[in-house]
Formats: C-alpha cells, sequence, structure tokens
C-alpha cells in the first residue's frame, strides 16, 4: 500500500521543537507555540481522514477516492484499526460516533458503549469484605461488556454510508491475512504489554512469535483467525459477528476465562441513536456526545465556566489562565462523580449542567488567585438548584471529511491497552475490560481515578459511563468548522477543551493548537498533571496560588483533527504518538 499526502507524528522531543519561552502577563516565563514553528496541517479541497495509524488513515482515504463518503471511510478506517492498532482499535469493545450530514445539515449521535451482560450485578467487583477487587474488575473475563464496535459501525455504514460491508472490509480483510509491517509504535506497545499478554495463550498466539519475542519494526504481522471474523462480518452483516460461529467463539471464551457473556447477551446487544448535546462559546456552537458519554456535558460546562474570563487577553498556558482552567475542570468533575450515567436507566439533569446561569454561578466561586481544595468542592448542582428557586487511557480516535462536506468524529476503545489482554480464541480479536468503568462501589475510583456514585452502578444491560468525546464545531452561520476528539481516558474531555480554546480563544491554527501542551485536573486526586512545556517558574507560580502539580509530567492524549478554512481543510494528526498521519484524498 503506497502512503501519500502524510503528517507522521514522532513524539520524541516535539515540544522542544515547537516551543519557545517569553515573559508572560504574569511575570513567569510562559512556554507557547512558536508561529514559525515547522508544524503544518494537511490541506485538501477535498476530502480527508485523520487516524493514530497510518495504514488505517490511507485506508480511510482510498475509501473517499473510490467515492465513498465520510461515513464510509469512518468505517473502513475503525475497521482497519481493528488490525493495525490491536491495543485500541477493534471489534471487541465499543464507542461513540458522531455524524454531520451536510444535505439535511443534521447532527447525530451513535451510542455503541458496550453493555453488561444479563448476569451482571451491582457487586460483582466486591471481595468477602465488601471491598473492589480491582484485579477481577479490571484484567479478569467478568471486566468485558457486551462489544458494541462491530453493531455501531455497520450501522453507521448501513443509514448513512453509501457502499456496501464488504466493499469498506475489504482492505482490513487484506492487512489481516495478508499482513502488514509493524511500525515502532506498535512494536514498543508489545514489548511493554507481554507479560500481560503472555498470560493468555490465545493471545500470545495472535500477537508474539511462536517463540513468545514481540515483533520488531519492519516484521510482518499476519492475523489469520482476525480475518476469518471480518470475512464473516463482510458475507452476513452484524449476524457474522453477533451469532453463529464468532458469537459461539467468544461464548466458549467466557466459558474457559469465567466471564459472563452469553448468546443472549449477543443476540441482544442493540445501538442507540441519541440526540447530541450542544452548547456554544462565544460565537461558536458545538455538539458533541450526550450520555453515557460524560464528554459532551461537561465539555460544554467547562466553556460555559471559561467564557466568563477573557482568556486571550491573559494568555496561552500562563499561570493565570491556567489557574481557570484547573478551576472549571475541578467543578466539572465533581459533578461527574454524582450526576452522570446512563440515562435509559438513571435521569441525567443535562439541561441544568450545561445551563450558563449554573456555570456562572460556579464562576462567582472561583477566586482568580487562590486555588480551591478539592475536598472542599462537591458536586454543586443541588445547591445551586435550591439556591435558585428565587428566581474515563488506551482509546482512539478518527475523524473524517469528504468533499460534499460530511463529518464523522469517532471515539472508541477496549478501555486499557489491548483492554482486558484476554483474545477470543478462533476469533483473533481482544474483549474489553470496559465495566471497570461502571462504579463498582460508590465513591470508589476506576482504572483512571474517577469516582463515581449509584447513577453509574452495575446493572444488566447498562452502558458504563465514559469520558469519550468526539466533537463537531460550528461557526456562527452554522457551518461545521472542526472535527476532532481524543483517546485518553479521564483527560479526554480536558483534552477536547483545550483543542478548542487553543483554536478558537487563542488564535492557533489546526497543527499548533493540537501540538501545545496540556494540563489537566479532574477533581480527585487532587493533583494538576502537565505535558513538558509549560515553564517552571509558570509551575512555580501556579503551586504558589495552592495548586498541587504532579513533580513528573505527562503526555495526555492524542486528538485526531480536521479544521474547515475558506474553500479548504487542514488535518493535524497529534505528535505525541508515533505513527499518527492525517491524509488527504488525491481526487
Amino acid at each position: 500500500m503506497k502512503i501519500k499526502a502524510t503528517v507522521t507524528s514522532i513524539m520524541i522531543g516535539f515540544l522542544a521543537i515547537v516551543s519557545s519561552s517569553t515573559i508572560g502577563a504574569d511575570g513567569a516565563h510562559t512556554t507557547f507555540l512558536d508561529k514559525n514553528a515547522r508544524f503544518h496541517p494537511v490541506v485538501s479541497q477535498l476530502g480527508m481522514v485523520v487516524s493514530q495509524e497510518t495504514i488505517a488513515s490511507q485506508v480511510g482515504a482510498d475509501i473517499l477516492e473510490a467515492g465513498g463518503n465520510a461515513i464510509d471511510a469512518a468505517v473502513a478506517t475503525g475497521f482497519a484499526l481493528a488490525v493495525t492498532l490491536p491495543r485500541a482499535g477493534n471489534l471487541g469493545g465499543g464507542g461513540f460516533m458522531m455524524v454531520y450530514l451536510a444535505k439535511e445539515n443534521k447532527t447525530i449521535a451513535i451510542d455503541y458503549r458496550e453493555m453488561a451482560p444479563l448476569s451482571a450485578n451491582k457487586d460483582m467487583f466486591l471481595d468477602q469484605n465488601g471491598d473492589v477487587d480491582n484485579a477481577k474488575a479490571r484484567f479478569s473475563a467478568q471486566s468485558s461488556g457486551v462489544p458494541g464496535t462491530v453493531a455501531g459501525l455497520l450501522h453507521a455504514l448501513d443509514n448513512y454510508g453509501s457502499m456496501s460491508v464488504s466493499e469498506v472490509l475489504k482492505p482490513a480483510i487484506k492487512l489481516a491475512s495478508k499482513g502488514f509491517k509493524v511500525n515502532h509504535d506498535l512494536s514498543d506497545s508489545l514489548l511493554l504489554s507481554s507479560k500481560r499478554l503472555h498470560k493468555h495463550k490465545a493471545s500470545k498466539d495472535y500477537f508474539y512469535k511462536a517463540e513468545g519475542d514481540y515483533y520488531l519494526p519492519g516484521d510482518v504481522l499476519v492475523q489469520s483467525d482476525l480475518s476469518s471474523t471480518l470475512n464473516r462480518i463482510s458475507k452476513q452483516g452484524g449476524s457474522g459477528f453477533y451469532k453463529g460461529k464468532t458469537a459461539e467463539l467468544i461464548v466458549k471464551q467466557m466459558h474457559r476465562s469465567a466471564g459472563l457473556i452469553s448468546l443472549q447477551d449477543l443476540a441482544n446487544y442493540k445501538v442507540v441513536e441519541r440526540e447530541p448535546v450542544c452548547g456554544s462559546y462565544r460565537s461558536i456552537s458545538l455538539c458533541a456526545m450526550p450520555p453515557p458519554s460524560s464528554g459532551g456535558v461537561h465539555l460544554i460546562q467547562m466553556l460555559n465556566i471559561l467564557e466568563n474570563y477573557n482568556l486571550a487577553k491573559l494568555g496561552h498556558n500562563n499561570a493565570a489562565s491556567i489557574h481557570l482552567l484547573i478551576e472549571g475542570m475541578r467543578s466539572a468533575y465533581a459533578d461527574r462523580s454524582l450526576y452522570l450515567g446512563d440515562p435509559d436507566f438513571t435521569p441525567v439533569p443535562v439541561q441544568k449542567i450545561i445551563s450558563k446561569s449554573y456555570a456562572k454561578a460556579i464562576s462567582e466561586q472561583i477566586n482568580p488567585h487562590k486555588a480551591r481544595r478539592s475536598k472542599d468542592v462537591y458536586p454543586g448542582l443541588d445547591s445551586w438548584v435550591t439556591s435558585q428557586s428565587n428566581e474515563s487511557e488506551e482509546t482512539t480516535h478518527f475523524s473524517t471529511w469528504d468533499k460534499h462536506g460530511n463529518i464523522v468524529s469517532n471515539t472508541y476503545t477496549l478501555n486499557f491497552a489491548y483492554g482486558s489482554g484476554i483474545a477470543v480464541e478462533g476469533a483473533g480479536f481482544l474483549l474489553n475490560n470496559e465495566m471497570d468503568d461502571f462504579s463498582a462501589k460508590p465513591g470508589s475510583a476506576n482504572g483512571y481515578g474517577l469516582i463515581g456514585g449509584t447513577a453509574n452502578a452495575i446493572q444488566p444491560k447498562k452502558r458504563p459511563l465514559s469520558s469519550m468525546t468526539p466533537t463537531i464545531l460550528f461557526d456562527a452561520n452554522n457551518k461545521p468548522i472542526l472535527a476532532t476528539g481524543s483517546p485518553g481516558g479521564s483527560t479526554i474531555i480536558t483534552i477536547v477543551l483545550q483543542i478548542i480554546l487553543n483554536w478558537a480563544e487563542f488564535g492557533m491554527g489546526i497543527a499548533e493548537a493540537t501540538a501545545a501542551p496540556r494540563i489537566h485536573h479532574q477533581w480527585l486526586p487532587d493533583e494538576v498533571y502537565y505535558e513538558k512545556g509549560i515553564s517552571q517558574d509558570t509551575l512555580s507560580l501556579l503551586r504558589s496560588m495552592g495548586h498541587s502539580i504532579q513533580p513528573k509530567s505527562r503526555v495526555l492524549g492524542s486528538t485526531q483533527s480536521i479544521a474547515a478554512k475558506e474553500n479548504y481543510l487542514e488535518g493535524s494528526a497529534d505528535p505525541r504518538r508515533q505513527g499518527a498521519a492525517a491524509i488527504s484524498q488525491n481526487n
């Protein structure tokens, strides 16, 4: 496969290349993105695909060149990632897709999140002392919810695509059957995950050489069983996964590994189309995933809070503006812990949380010069409503945009890297461990440190709360101008927030907005995470304001974005992870 018109990300040292330092408004040395840095987007007047893996991006771009629309390209990319990015691309997981249909000027939210099996119960991950058994919740077959990816991608294709299932699956089948060259990113991740994957025979057989050695860059990885599974889907559609041989292989794996998913669970899986949650920030509007994603609700909530300040005047990534971001994040994640869950099982006060007046009330509690303590910040909606009575780290995102203006912003996942680590013997794919995204016990933290309550308790057929935040932005004339999203577990919402602010508030191009250093705070634990490129003087000022700054920096997310500018598209693959690429349609 010939790769063309790409920008492939190189993680090592990227922030040092694109950043410089100056004296900020607060007197600190503030690191910002150099406008002259050689980070340029891929530009196209036709269509574009941006994903975390180059081969999968090329698959999507080829579909556009063959006459497919953005939905066809997205589905082909999603299935290709299940082959080339096995730690996050998947058949055995689930996710969310935002679709914009240009002709109808309509935005659709497709929920294909995993569902709890019928035999699941709220106490299933508690030990005899009533404490959460994290090993069982995260690394056992019982941690797997009923997969939604295949149903979700096929639902999008059947309802909004223009090509057949066999046409969009053909590239993924070829990649699995003929093999593809392993890149550095996949080789490194298999090395790092070898101890966990070697515990399970099928996982070891599928992703390592006969002697158990990991694949080196340039080696060819062939996945014959996965190819057979993809072939069954190609010929039989959803029945080729949720019924028949593949379903039987999944249930046999459940019996071997003491899992819960049954043939009935698989046959009963349903995709749900939901109304997007939409809001505004200054002159732009945006639509994102509603519950059971917490992403859209709290993205809009944080933008509403921050709209009360002139962040551009304060300056990008200096202490004053970062302080306000942290405080907005703190309040939003506190609310997330109590109010968010699956709306089919519990009422979620979406409109109250995204209210401009509620955001204004929160902003009035923020001291612009001093940090609050998270132990003093509670979910605020109930107290606000009373006072007003007088008046979820391994995920992957991809974006597609066709020449007709149709758009897909899609985030899907297995939860942790390689999910539970358990592969379905004979089927070639990994099981998710999404059941850990439920609240195993009210007040307990999941694998990303997020606190949850009874609204997100385990129930049969319920979908676990998620942080995935595929998002589409529109200008004042309701024309789409940006599609974005990211992996990153609990950090996803704040990563998407900063992409939007960098682009809309600070006037950065999409490549600049993507590469700029990020921060994250999620209420509990009461710690600020940051990336290299935030100056030490700024960090010192934040500490003096009372913020608890993590001593070690992190890499936060991997956004894959497409922006509309005048009569062309700009695509940017995040340089934080190796192998990502923006690829334009050439004809």
